[in-house]
């Protein structure tokens, strides 16, 4: 059996993607369940957050959201049998690549695939839906009648906030890269038949770098303010000092921090964030908090697995149930899984790209 890893000679370096040939199997522990692989997510690895828990290594296993079939299960596993369709993510210190066609999973980290759910939707959206669960169901409590702003709805992490953020009674709103973004979040509706009104209060379309992002907001919310905001990333600094093309297009720190209401939460994605002084005063008369999006929590300790579950089984239902639309790539075979790895490595990918078996 073959398995897809990456490999990183030193620090700083561009990723190369091999094929390894596998040994077979080694005998399947206690806890273990031996898992015939049928989709498998693409997503981009965090060499820094590895090599800072001590996890890097000269071949890191690539794919990690897996779904597929249960061969065998160790004699302790008390949650599935064989023939049992599953979805998971494997954790962080997993020797497994999803990328091939039989691994060994531990129990705790995989949960039962409804049958309405196909395998490539069940691997694409997994990840997605955790992230959207810790943001707005641990790092801030969604409600209805709260105002909620996903930067970037059209990515496939933005999709399914706003799905399930409008599920929860929501007000949307969204910003939008391009005009097929824009059309695209247009365009979306409630599973339910009958209903014409869009998931989407207001699409922001900061493509052209004209609009007045923390203006349309205090507009749309009459000067109140959004109660929950999920960035994609955030200016740090002054626009000449910014290279690439798409942070032109992400908010500054300040128009976020003006845009928040009162009570509000700020959840970031950008891990180097720094508040001034200035910044930190405003957030505290509004009595506002950051909080930063790290899905990796669930994985990094199991003092929350439990909970952590539940939330995957909550995912698979709401997939099952269709409130979950995954924005995802025409299914990659796995002889292209190179390439696509090498995507969405460089962050070129739009969609959820997902290797089928």
């Amino acid at each position: 059996m073959k398995a897809l890893y990456c490999q990183q000679n030193s620090p700083g370096e561009e990723m190369t993607f091999v094929f390894q040939e596998r040994e077979n199997l080694p005998p399947t522990r206690d806890n273990d369940v031996k898992v015939q692989v049928r989709a498998c997510a693409l997503s981009w690895i965090d060499t820094k957050l590895l090599s800072e828990i001590k996890l890097g290594k000269e071949l890191l296993p690539v794919g990690r959201e897996i779904s597929g079939v249960v061969l065998e299960v160790g004699r302790k596993v008390t949650f599935f049998q064989p023939d049992d369709e599953v979805v998971g993510i494997l954790p962080l210190d997993s020797e497994e690549s999803g990328l091939c066609e039989v691994i060994l999973v531990h129990e705790h980290y995989l949960v039962r695939k409804p049958e309405k759910v196909c395998w490539v939707e069940a691997a694409g959206a997994v990840r997605d839906g955790v992230r959207a669960y810790t943001a707005l169901h641990y790092l801030s409590q969604v409600s209805p009648g709260k105002t909620v702003l996903v930067m970037d709805g059209a990515s496939p992490f933005g999709t399914i906030a706003i799905q399930l953020a409008q599920h929860r009674g929501a007000k949307v709103i969204s910003t939008a890269y391009s005009l097929e973004d824009k059309q695209y979040l247009e365009r979306l509706r409630p599973p339910v038949e009958g209903i014409r009104q869009p998931l989407v209060a207001r699409v922001i379309d900061v493509s052209n770098g004209k609009i007045d992002l923390a203006e349309s907001c205090l507009e749309e919310t009459g000067g109140l303010g959004v109660d929950i905001v999920l960035d994609a990333g955030v200016k740090l600094y002054s626009a000449e000092d910014e290279s690439t093309s798409k942070s032109q297009l992400l908010p500054h720190k300040h128009d976020i921090i003006t845009l928040l209401g009162v009570g509000g939460h700020w959840i970031t994605t950008e891990k180097n964030l720094q508040l001034d002084p200035p910044d930190s005063h405003s957030l505290f008369l509004k009595g506002a908090t950051v909080s930063f999006l790290n899905d990796e929590i669930w994985n990094l300790s199991n003092i929350q697995q439990g909970k952590y579950l539940s939330i995957l089984e909550d995912i698979m239902e709401k997939l099952s149930s269709s409130i979950f639309r995954p924005q995802l790539d025409e299914p990659i075979p796995l002889y292209e899984a190179k390439v696509s790895m090498e995507i969405v490595q460089k962050n070129q990918a739009r969609k959820r790209q997902v290797i089928q078996f």
